[in-house]
């Protein structure tokens, strides 16, 4: 699928944010972040803010999931968001 370059509105937690084009929240392909109430979960949020935060970012949609969000990869000046959370996570305790 085509990239796009979309506008990051709100963080949602560390594995999914939303943009200013979308009607539904994007979450990042193969990043299992904590949920809410989890250990872990504000500083994988903060991490995501740091890296996206209202920034334009380039989105591919790689598939969708059970709740029909788009599930993509994501870069931000030439790096990969994804692979920067995933690091993130496994570096966090837990």
């Amino acid at each position: 699928m085509a990239r796009r370059r979309e506008r990051v509105t709100r963080v949602i937690d560390g594995d999914t944010f939303e943009t200013a084009v979308r009607t539904r929240p994007v979450r990042l392909a193969r990043v299992n972040a904590p949920e809410k109430r989890q250990p872990g979960y504000q500083a994988a949020k903060r991490r995501l803010e740091q890296l996206i935060g209202r920034q334009l970012v380039e989105v591919e949609v790689v598939a969708r999931d059970t709740y029909g969000r788009p599930v993509a990869n994501v870069r931000v000046d030439g790096r990969s968001v994804n692979a920067a959370m995933r690091e993130a996570v496994r570096r966090a305790p837990r």
